[in-house]
C-alpha cells in the first residue's frame, strides 16, 4: 500500500485525477470504478477541467459506478445516477451507453450478479477510486460485511445516514439501503486509489494505514490483501499518522 501525503483537499483532488488521467492515456478504452460523495467531487472537477484544456478523451473508456440507493428514481437529484450527470458524465465525451450504475429498483440476487457479471465481462476494473467512511466502509460496505461477498443490497447504519443527511431535506429522507459493490468485486480491481480529506477521516485512514490483515469489523481493511493500492490524503486526514510527504 502507498500512501502519499499531501497539504489540503485541493492537492488530494488533484493527484487523484493524475492517477486517473495517467490511466485512461495508457489504456484509452480503460475501465474506471467510480465513486461519489463530498471527497471525489474536486476530483471529478480536475478530470472536467483537464478534458476541455488539454483533450483527454472519454469516448473508449467504460465507467462503473460502486453504489447507488436503493428504491431512488436515477432523476432524483439526490441519486448518484444525478450526481455522476452533474459532477462527471455531462462534462466529458463519455458516451451515455459505457456508464454503469447500479440498479436501485431491482433488489434481486439475480440483479446483482449481473452487475458482477457486467464489470467481469468489461475485463474487470483498471483502476477504481474510493472513498472511505469513518467507521471504515468502503463502498456501502459497512462494519460486519464478509469481505468475499459480491455486489450486493445492504442495510444503511444510523451513522452511514446521518453523515449522507446533509444531501438531503432531512434524515427521514435518506434511504434506508442501498446496492453496492461488495468488498469480494472491489478486491478485482486491478489497481485502487483511496482518497481521504480532512480530521474527521483521520481515525479511520490511521486504522487503515496500521492494519496488518483483513478484519470484517472494519471493512477497508481488506484492501491490505490487495497488490496495488495507493491511498491519497491529506494533513488533516493523517494528522494520526506520521508519514513523510511523497
Amino acid at each position: 500500500m502507498q500512501v502519499i501525503a499531501v497539504k489540503d483537499k485541493n492537492e488530494m483532488s488533484r493527484k487523484a485525477a493524475e492517477l486517473i488521467i495517467e490511466t485512461v492515456r495508457q489504456k484509452p478504452n480503460a475501465v474506471l470504478g467510480l465513486a461519489t460523495g463530498g471527497t471525489p467531487e474536486g476530483t471529478y472537477r480536475e478530470l472536467v477541467a483537464d478534458h476541455r484544456q488539454n483533450g483527454t478523451s472519454y469516448q473508449q473508456v467504460t465507467t462503473v459506478n460502486l453504489d447507488e440507493y436503493a428504491g431512488i428514481d436515477p432523476k432524483d437529484p439526490n441519486s448518484y445516477h444525478a450526481y455522476m450527470a452533474s459532477h462527471f458524465f455531462n462534462h466529458v465525451d463519455l458516451p451515455e451507453n459505457q456508464s454503469y450504475l447500479p440498479n436501485s429498483f431491482d433488489l434481486s440476487e439475480k440483479e446483482s450478479k449481473r452487475y458482477d457479471d457486467l464489470i467481469a465481462s468489461l475485463g474487470g476494473v483498471d483502476l477504481q477510486l474510493l472513498g472511505i467512511g469513518r467507521n471504515g466502509h468502503i463502498g456501502f460496505n459497512e462494519p460486519g460485511t464478509p469481505l468475499t461477498i459480491g455486489t450486493h443490497i445492504v442495510q444503511l447504519t444510523d451513522s452511514t445516514r446521518k453523515a449522507n443527511a446533509r444531501y438531503f431535506g432531512s434524515l427521514s429522507e435518506v434511504p434506508e439501503r442501498a446496492v453496492t459493490m461488495g468488498i469480494g468485486t472491489i478486491l478485482k480491481s486491478k489497481r485502487i486509489l483511496l482518497i481521504a480529506s480532512g480530521e474527521e477521516k483521520a481515525e479511520a485512514v490511521s486504522k487503515l494505514v496500521h492494519a496488518s490483515r483483513p478484519d470484517s469489523s472494519f471493512p477497508a481493511s481488506a484492501l491490505t490483501a490487495h497488490p496495488d493500492v495507493t491511498v491519497i490524503a491529506d494533513e488533516p486526514a493523517l494528522s494520526l499518522i506520521s508519514l513523510n510527504k511523497d
